[in-house]
Order: structure tokens, then C-alpha cells, then sequence
């Protein structure tokens, strides 16, 4: 289906090709002043300077000839030539309440989706093993799943890649912590030949005690340190012990992050991690040798990527120090290899703060000089600001500290709890589990509402708050539609009510408030058109906003169930039941979902 405003731009660059003007002078905007009129074209004005004619005179004969032999097509209601040569427009109302009819008839609601599907690979999440999630992680959890729900619903394959942190020191400051602390087990006897156990030696809540531990001590005692850095090269040598004793790291880790990636409604396709792209590193280091792209200096093998063009310093890229160790670039360009053998992609999108900008210049800057990707790959860095507190300050908890993940889930369930208690609407169990859902929304919504570059301060009493631009509002209105429908199918039966919310035609507005829901409705797919061209989340949340704020409008100045006419009623019906498809469309590419009642 194609989007609205390329049905309206090919109809007024019909009629300017009609006149004798080029036809992509057409192209229709919707209106920056929607007092005046609801869509515009600005085309006659860059025509003017082409043709050396008056922009109105261009504008009038436009006007004229839609007001013509296109009117009777019943698409325009107004069309107007506006000095100094705007064209302005209103659409008929029996061709808006057929587009409303067209979108609820369309899987995708009226969206183009991908005529070529491309191969995504989305690297978000990032999370070390063995340390809790915390409020670090949650942006780059949060962005990176509705962009891939984004690009999934736009036709495309995506790959969602958490791209775990296991491979570096803190594996062997664990190993040599546990090492001390249980000398007896099997993994550190050289000569043991049998099965290691299956149960891990640790649990999750001792493992996050090991390592920040091991970490301090490791600041304070040389010999410690000494020894947790000869631990990790044995490690990543292939020790065959030590190797065992990773992969319980792994297990009992991963299974952690698993639960609290599921209390995010946050979904990994593949659990890749660094230690996945360790064995693509020496043949790409040895090919970039031989092929002159890498070369000594200091003794450290770079990769020089700055360009003529560079406005600032662009630092040569480190693929190994001078003492053979290897750095996160050479990691992420390994990666790279191991994604284009394995999914063969046509884009890779990275998740992270936007501080590490500059890693990613050299890293795709190395990718493209070397031929690690074809020219037609898209590689793309979404850098991410700061989720600040009240006082513009990096969130903290009370204490000072970085606030765990869960804590803070936590507390934002138990400010929506508190407030659905004071309204005593439902038993504490299901307002539990109601407050689980709402807090989600809430949560997601004020980070997702926000640029993904820019910084935001985190407000829990305005995030779960249910007026205003929130999540909890969204959720109302759509369990406000909700209600709406299980009312109608309690008084008028299960058989009209099917019937109608799938059947009736919606007809042309009778109210204002009407008209402005379908003309909100009929953006939808314009907006997901460029949530996903600028891989924007925030847009989304823009629209899902001023959809229910038209439908709160209409709701309000509109008797739905009281309605006495049956076929009116019924296109009422109709047209929520496409209201809640929308927004529920919406919320679900935001990552989260809407309660039954709230």
C-alpha cells in the first residue's frame, strides 16, 4: 500500500505536469500551519525561478486543474493558491474515511515495507559476564530492541547480537579469586585427565561478590595482579581447566542476564561474545600484514585511517600493542569478519555511548580500507546520551553509587503500584502484575521519547505518571479503547461486534474531532517511513502521542455507544478498533505492551 502522501504528490505533479511544469514540483507536505489547511505543496515557488514566472500565477493554474478534472476523483475538498504561491489542501472527507478503510484492511496498517528485504546485524546489549546489569546498560538495551523491531516490521531480516564481554582480565581476576579461594578444585590441578563438574562452583549472587573484589584487590596488590594476568593468558592460550571454569562463568551469567533482559522485554537473536571472534583475529592481523595495511610503529601494529578531509585528529587504529595484546578495535573488526562469513549482511548498527564515537570512526575507517566489508555494507554507530537524575548529574543511586539494573525496574513498578492502589480499582495481586506492565511502559517511554543522542533527565514521578506525554498515558487510552469494545460486545453481542470491528465501513467524518483522528491515523505510515530511514525510536513516541491525544478528543466529544444510528455506530467501532491497532503497533515497536484494564 502505498503511503499517503506519494497518492497526494502524484496527483498535484500530475496536475503540474498537466500545466506544463516539471511533475516533481508536486510533492505534498503536511501543513506547518494546520490552520490554514492540512496539507501544502511549495512546489510553484522553486517552479518559479525555472520557468521565470510568477509562483502564483503557477500555483493558480495548479489549483485550477485540480479543482478540475482531479476533483471528481473526490479527493480534494479544498485546494487554494495562496500568495506568494503555496498551494494548500484539505482532503475530501469521503476520500479520507476510504483511506481509514484501505489501512484497516492492510496487514501493515498501511506501511511500504522493504520491496528487497536486507540482512541486519544489531549489535546492543554489551553487558560484561559475571556483573550485574545496571543502569549503563539500559539505554543501549532499550534503543537497540525497537530499532530491531523497527527494521523487522519494515520487512528486513534482523539479527539482534548482545556481543558479550568475556574475553579480557576481569575472566582472569575471577579464575585467580576463585583460584585462591578453592584451591582444591580440579580446574587448576594441571594433571587432571576426567570430566569436570557440572555445577558451577558459584552462584550468581557470589559471582558478582568475586569480581568486584578481585578488581580492588588487583589495584592495591602487584602480586595479585601479577598473577590474575598470568591466569588470563593461560586462559586465553586454551587452558584446558580454566576453559571449563569459563564456561560456568558463562552459564551462570548468561542466565542471569537472560531473567533481567526479560524483565525489559529485551530479546537477543544470537549470545555471541568476544571470545566468538578470537579465532578470526590472527589470519585478518596476518592478512593486513601482507596486504600493507598494517605496519609497526612503536612497536604496535597499526592502521592508519585519517583522511584528507578530517576536520580533527583521527589516531591511527591499534590493532596490537607493543607487548602482543590485543584491543577492543581488533575485537569489533574480528567481529565484523565472523558476521559478514556467518549472516552475510547488508548493514551492521552498533548501540553504545556516544563518548566511544571516535572508536568507531577508526574501526569502520579500518573495515572499508581493508576489505572487511563490500562498498555496499552500511556500518552505522548510534551513539547514545545520558540518563541523568534531577540534578543533571549521571543517575545514582541514594549512596552515590551506579544503580543495578533490576533496583531500578523495581522502584518505577512500585511508583505506578502506588499510584493504581490510591484509585483501589483492582486486588493488590493484579495490581502487581498490572504495575509490572505500566512500569515497563513507563520506563521505556520516557527513555525512548527522548533523541537517542541527546541527554535526559530520568524523573520517575513524571515517567509513571498516567496524564501527560507518558507511557502510562498511552496505555490508558488503549485500555480505554478496550473497555469501549467489551462494552459494545456486552450489549450488543459477540456476533455485531465481530461484524463491526471487522466489517462495517468507516464513514466520513461528521465531527471535527473525527476528522482530525483519521488524518492522525493516516500519518502512521509516513511516521514509521522515517522512524526507520533515521532509525529513530523518538518518532514513534511522538505519534503514538498525538494519536491519543486525537482519539482523547474524539472520545470526549463523541457518544460512541449511545450513538442511535447502527451503521454510524458501527464505523465508530471500526474506526477505534483501527485506533488500538495503531497504537498497539506503536507501543509493541517500542518494546513493551498495554495491561486489560488499568
Amino acid at each position: 500500500m502505498k503511503k499517503l502522501l506519494d497518492v497526494l504528490s502524484a496527483q498535484v505533479g500530475q496536475a503540474f505536469e498537466d500545466c506544463g511544469y516539471d511533475r516533481s514540483y508536486g510533492k505534498v507536505t503536511v501543513s506547518n500551519r494546520p490552520d490554514l489547511c492540512e496539507f501544502q505543496c511549495n512546489g510553484a515557488l522553486a517552479a518559479a525561478k525555472a520557468y521565470r514566472k510568477a509562483p502564483v500565477k503557477i500555483a493558480a493554474e495548479v489549483v485550477e486543474r485540480l479543482s478540475g478534472e482531479t476533483a471528481a476523483e473526490g479527493m480534494w475538498q479544498e485546494a487554494a493558491a495562496v500568495a506568494p504561491g503555496f498551494i494548500n489542501l484539505k482532503l475530501e472527507a469521503g476520500f479520507l474515511a476510504e483511506w481509514m478503510g484501505r489501512m484497516a484492511a492492510d496487514e501493515k496498517l498501511g506501511c511500504e515495507t522493504e520491496e528487497k528485504p536486507q540482512t541486519m546485524v544489531i549489535d546492543y546489549g554489551g553487558p560484561n559476564v559475571a556483573k550485574p546489569l545496571h543502569i549503563g546498560h539500559l539505554r543501549s538495551a532499550i534503543i537497540g530492541e525497537s530499532i530491531k523491531r523497527i527494521c523487522r516490521f519494515m520487512g528486513n531480516r534482523v539479527i539482534g547480537d548482545v556481543h558479550l564481554g568475556d574475553w579480557g582480565l576481569q575472566m582472569g581476576l575471577i579464575m585467580q579469586a576463585v583460584k585462591e579461594e578453592q584451591p582444591q578444585l580440579p580446574y587448576f590441578d594441571p594433571d587432571f585427565t576426567g570430566d569436570y563438574p557440572e555445577e558451577a562452583p558459584f552462584t550468581i549472587g557470589e559471582l558478582e561478590q568475586i569480581y568486584p573484589a578481585a578488581s580492588a584487590r588487583s589495584k592495591e596488590d602487584e602480586e595479585f595482579s601479577r598473577r590474575a594476568h598470568d591466569t588470563t593468558f593461560q586462559f586465553q592460550n586454551g587452558d584446558r581447566g580454566l576453559k571449563a571454569l569459563w564456561q560456568h562463568i558463562i552459564r551462570v551469567s548468561v542466565a542471569d542476564l537472560k531473567e533481567n533482559y526479560r524483565r525489559l522485554n529485551v530479546d537477543f537473536d544470537v549470545w555471541y561474545g568476544e571470545s566468538d571472534a578470537q579465532p578470526f583475529i590472527p589470519p585478518m592481523v596476518e592478512r593486513m600484514k601482507q596486504e600493507g595495511y598494517a605496519y609497526e610503529s612503536q612497536g604496535a601494529l597499526i592502521v592508519d585511517v585519517a583522511e584528507e578531509t578530517d576536520t580533527k585528529e583521527v589516531p591511527p587504529c591499534i590493532l596490537v600493542k607493543s607487548d602482543g595484546a590485543t584491543l577492543y578495535a581488533t575485537t569489533d573488526l574480528a567481529t565484523i569478519v565472523q558476521r559478514v562469513e556467518e549472516f552475510n549482511p547488508d548493514a551492521i548498527i552498533y548501540l553504545t555511548d556516544k563518548r566511544q564515537e571516535m572508536h568507531f570512526t577508526q574501526v569502520f575507517r579500518v573495515s572499508r580500507k581493508t576489505g572487511l566489508v563490500d562498498d555496499h555494507v552500511k556500518l552505522t554507530h548510534i551513539g547514545f546520551g545520558t540518563m541523568n537524575g534531577k540534578d543533571g548529574k549521571p543517575f545514582k543511586t541514594r549512596s552515590g553509587g551506579v544503580m543495578r539494573l533490576e533496583y531500578l525496574i523495581g522502584e518505577i513498578e512500585d511508583a505506578v503500584y502506588d499510584r493504581i492502589m490510591e484509585n483501589r480499582t483492582m486486588e493488590e495481586e493484579e495490581a502487581r502484575q498490572t504495575a509490572a506492565v505500566v512500569g515497563l511502559a513507563a520506563l521505556k517511554y520516557g527513555d525512548l521519547s527522548n533523541q537517542a543522542s541527546k541527554d535526559y533527565v530520568f524523573d520517575i514521578e513524571r515517567f509513571s505518571s498516567f496524564e501527560g506525554n507518558t507511557g502510562p498515558y498511552i496505555l490508558y487510552t488503549i485500555v480505554r479503547i478496550k473497555s469501549i469494545l467489551a462494552k459494545y460486545r456486552a450489549v450488543f453481542g459477540d456476533e455485531a461486534a465481530a461484524r463491526a470491528v471487522s466489517d462495517a465501513p468507516i464513514l466520513p467524518a461528521g465531527s471535527e474531532a473525527q476528522r482530525q483522528l483519521q488524518l492522525t491515523l493516516a500519518q502512521f505510515a509516513e511516521t514509521m517511513d522515517v522512524a526507520y530511514h533515521e532509525l529513530a525510536p523518538h518518532k514513534i513516541c511522538q505519534y503514538v502521542y498525538e494519536l491519543a491525544n486525537a482519539f482523547n478528543q474524539f472520545y470526549h466529544g463523541t457518544k460512541i455507544l449511545a450513538e442511535e444510528d447502527q451503521q454510524r455506530r458501527e464505523s465508530y467501532i471500526r474506526l477505534i478498533t483501527l485506533t488500538r491497532q495503531v497504537l498497539e503497533t506503536g507501543i509493541d515497536l517500542l518494546g513493551f505492551s498495554a495491561p486489560d484494564r488499568m
